[in-house]
């Protein structure tokens, strides 16, 4: 799943994750949708940007972290460390964060939960 309300950062995230071969979920620009998404199926692994269209994400983070999804913050508004105390199984991202880093991160979060 992504949730990212900048059109152009939001197809770049969507276009990694497909060229991995995974099944995308979204782009959401708002946790509204990503909201009723999650309630059809919840998704292996949530890249969210911590500002969206309808404001902060925390309240999608907390129940994708309820369901044991991994997280990956992916924003130019958090320090990683502010992130980790209050998701501690989380890892945050700052934009612009470079493809490479993105790829290792996204694989680490979702091959665990694949292998369960």
């Amino acid at each position: 799943m992504v949730v990212e309300d900048e059109f152009i950062i939001a197809l770049d995230l969507s276009e990694t994750v497909r060229d991995l071969g995974y099944a995308l979920e979204g782009p959401y620009a708002d946790t509204e949708n990503a909201f009723v998404a999650i309630d059809r199926v919840m998704p292996d692994c949530a890249i969210l940007d911590v500002r969206t269209a309808d404001g902060e994400v925390y309240p999608l983070a907390d129940t994708l972290t309820e369901a044991g999804v991994p997280i990956i913050f992916h924003s130019g508004h958090i320090q990683p460390d502010q992130i980790t105390e209050r998701y501690p199984n989380a890892t945050a991202c700052t934009k612009p964060c470079p493809p490479d880093r993105l790829v290792k991160v996204l694989e680490e979060a979702v091959y665990p939960k694949m292998d369960s």
